[in-house]
């Protein structure tokens, strides 16, 4: 096993030791400079709106990046870029041209030795867990859905809603479990997003009269994907917003207010800049802990029940031309100490060297749990041994491994952190020249189109109100 990967982009030195900006005229300053600080930016130059990204890291594009080991690259998870904001995907394409591609790969579920369709589909079920099984769930779904009880306050009870505890137990509720690291009976209904959406008796009859064609219109499969990886989005935006613009190495340490305003604030825990707007994707407990005067110590309390989960990527280098065909594989079964796996090369062939290919796994951890500061070694041994026997890779295959660790990649969404949220965002929307994005300055779990699409929102705003 070599060192560890490496990000395939940073901008240069000279954009970490640019003068702090003084106000002599409204200055937008971004803190973060992952995908959500770099839309703002992004959208605030094409607007002629003076800004900062301050950037705590050397690189910019934060828990969205492509990394390279070798001859081989693969992203920080597996990333992807949806097309459900129409005028963000026309944005994209404009920005990266030829180099975004449409890719068309459904995801997969693997459960007990059998590829399933991912989101459920009703007659691939039918032949991969038997029609008894199907009938059974069939009949639990039908009553469930018949019941006139509340809404589900839960992500447990919502699952037995939408598809029956067979169904359930088998490919959700383990699952769940694994990824956010609490029973689902303390998650939010909200961890679902919008992908349980196949098992319907609509689709079910599309399928029944089309086929496979009806099948594929309704899976997890048509994406865009960068030819060079993920990256290549974050890359084209922080070019975009000019290296002058971005400040690397520069850890926001401090935050300075005045009554009902951002005044400033600071660098490196040293020099000061002011801001007539500050746009903060920063997590929001460590936000709110760095304010001066500080915010309310209940206030404080409830941030930090906010919890965010770390995952660890192990990549397995392999000697052979393809191991699935599908975009993500996901592993609900508890013999896999991890939650999904991607083969790079699905999304793009410019991703391995010809004939060969890589499995991206991840594991997703508490910054305290063991397995977060174990050792590579350990972890590539936690994940081939699964894998080896299952039968999906062989040990003579194996080229190489190497890991990358993600700490802080989305939000724990437990029942009721609405509340919560609801709190913070108050408070933190009395001052009037402070914006929030990305997953842990809004604390939700989005996408790429959802943070250029605020980016742009914020943008607007802030180019509105300054006329």
């Amino acid at each position: 096993m070599r060192g560890p990967a490496r990000p395939e982009f940073a901008l240069s030195d000279r954009a970490s030791c640019a003068t702090v900006p003084r106000m002599d005229r409204a200055h937008l300053a971004i803190l973060g400079g992952g995908p959500a600080g770099l839309a703002v930016g992004y959208y605030a130059r094409k607007l002629g709106l003076p800004f900062t990204i301050y950037e705590a890291t050397d690189r910019v594009g934060g828990n969205c990046v492509t990394l390279h080991h070798g001859d081989f690259a693969f992203d920080s998870c597996a990333h992807r870029f949806h097309d459900q904001e129409p005028q963000e995907t026309a944005e994209l394409q404009t920005l990266l041209g030829a180099e975004l591609q449409r890719i068309d790969v459904p995801s997969l579920i693997y459960s007990e030795g059998r590829f399933v369709d991912f989101p459920l589909s009703p007659l691939n079920l039918l032949r991969t867990v038997g029609p008894l099984t199907c009938l059974r769930a069939a009949g639990e779904v039908i009553r469930a859905r018949m019941s006139h009880g509340p809404a589900p306050t839960d992500f447990e009870a919502f699952a037995l809603r939408t598809y029956g505890r067979t169904l359930a137990e088998r490919f959700l509720l383990g699952y769940s479990t694994k990824l956010w690291g609490v029973p689902c009976r303390e998650l939010s209904p909200r961890v679902a997003g919008k992908r349980m959406k196949g098992l319907t008796l609509k689709t079910f009859l599309k399928e029944a009269l089309f086929g496979s064609k009806a099948k594929t219109e309704h899976l997890d499969g048509a994406f865009y994907y960068p030819r060079t990886g993920i990256g290549a989005i974050p890359g084209a935006m922080a070019a975009a917003c000019g290296a002058e613009n971005i400040r690397l190495r520069a850890e926001i340490t401090g935050i300075r207010c005045d009554s009902d305003r951002i005044a400033a604030v600071q660098v490196n825990g040293r020099e000061w800049a002011d801001a007539s707007f500050v746009v903060s994707t920063l997590p929001l407990n460590r936000f709110l802990r760095m304010m001066t005067p500080p915010a309310p110590e209940p206030l404080l309390a409830v941030a930090d029940r906010l919890q965010y989960r770390n995952v660890i990527l192990v990549a397995v280098l392999l000697n052979r031309p393809s191991v699935t065909h599908a975009a993500t594989l996901y592993f609900p079964g508890p013999e896999f100490p991890f939650t999904r796996l991607y083969e790079p090369r699905n999304r793009s062939a410019a991703m391995a060297p010809e004939n060969r290919t890589s499995l991206v796994i991840e594991m997703p951890c508490q910054a305290n749990d063991p397995v977060w500061t174990a050792p590579d070694e350990l972890l590539v041994e936690r994940v081939c041994g699964p894998l080896l026997r299952s039968g999906l890779i062989r040990q003579e295959e194996v080229l190489d491994t190497t890991v990358f660790r993600m700490p802080m990649a989305y939000p724990v969404l437990r029942a009721g952190f609405e509340h919560l949220l609801e709190q913070i965002t108050n408070y933190l929307g009395s001052f009037r020249n402070l914006a929030l994005s990305g997953r842990s300055g809004r604390f939700a779990y989005s996408h790429v189109h959802d943070l250029m699409k605020w980016g742009r929102q914020i943008a607007h705003d802030i180019a509105a109100r300054l006329g």
